[in-house]
């Protein structure tokens, strides 16, 4: 798995629910069975913990990676995770265990060669700070709102973060671009991204997760609807038709707090190699492209 690292946080907190979903069978379980959801659910809202609270600019503070990243630090948060119960975000802070101590543009790009792209162009909001670099045309972003500019005071996107992403001269604000390109034996067989601020983490982890623990084809992976945990505020926003409503009261009963979709995200996905994961190549073709539909803008295109 390879992705963006710090002062981007997606990378290392896409890893990090990885790690700790590794441990539950979600293929058994069934998609969007409200048991894997639950888990999925619980494995953002822990991530998203260690994201507000531990990660900046690497220039300024020491991003605790290897511990992040652990096997046996996602072991130690699958134990705390209820089966049966959500659990309470303003209940899980760091420095208690487990936890010690809308405009970006995408595009994923592979070659005939076997190389692959996958670039994550942030504005933070609309037209980033509406201002152009001298004749380039090249838009400047505002991303200052991604810094802590007051702790415990949530940004534009509603995180609500530490001392490690506090404004300091020269410092990179903390992102969530989360660029991927995930590799088997050494060749790229699956190129993923997408804008849209706090929400790009848990829509490229959805996406991976849709294709590698479900079988999905490029397209039906992307079109799956998703839904979005980010620790504070203590909600779980849900796409339309994620879950069945018998889903949603077992979830609510649980404890789970479910509210109404955030703006889209807009994936722009690859798969080398077949329509899906460990499928059969179709004809000649190598390439399967898939675009959003939720924005209804751009289009998968090989030449």
């Amino acid at each position: 798995m390879v992705s963006a690292p710090p002062p981007s946080s997606g990378g290392v907190i896409i890893c990090e629910m990885l790690n700790i979903l590794e441990g539950y069978p979600l293929k058994d379980l069934g998609f969007r069975s409200a048991q894997s959801v639950h888990y999925q659910i619980e494995a953002m809202r822990h991530a998203y913990v260690d994201r507000n609270s531990y990660l900046g600019d690497p220039d300024f503070v020491k991003n605790p990676l290897d511990r992040l990243l652990d096997k046996g630090y996602a072991e130690k948060i699958r134990a705390v995770i209820d089966p049966k119960k959500a659990g309470v975000s303003k209940d899980i802070k760091p420095g208690v265990a487990p936890h010690e101590g809308s405009n970006t543009t995408h595009y994923s790009i592979t070659d005939q060669w076997g190389n692959a792209v996958s670039v994550t162009y942030t504005l933070n909001d609309w037209f980033g700070a509406k201002v152009t670099a001298d004749k380039t045309g090249v838009l400047l972003n505002n991303e200052m709102d991604d810094f802590t500019s007051k702790i415990g005071v949530p940004n534009m996107y509603g995180l609500v973060q530490g001392e490690a992403n506090a404004i300091a001269p020269g410092k990179r604000p903390l992102s969530s671009m989360s660029p991927t390109i995930v590799s088997k034996d050494g060749k790229p067989v699956f190129v993923v991204g997408t804008p849209g601020g706090s929400r790009i983490i848990t829509a490229v982890l959805h996406t991976i997760l849709n294709v590698v623990d479900y079988g999905m084809n490029v397209q039906e992976a992307v079109d799956a609807p998703r839904f979005h945990q980010q620790w504070l505020p203590d909600v779980t926003n849900v796409e339309t038709f994620a879950i069945s409503p018998d889903t949603r009261k077992i979830l609510t009963d649980m404890g789970h707090n479910l509210g109404v979709p955030q703006p889209a995200n807009h994936l722009a996905a690859i798969i080398v190699g077949a329509p899906s994961l460990g499928g059969k190549q179709v004809g000649a073709n190598r390439f399967y492209g898939a675009n959003d539909p939720r924005r209804n803008t751009g289009l998968a295109a090989g030449y």
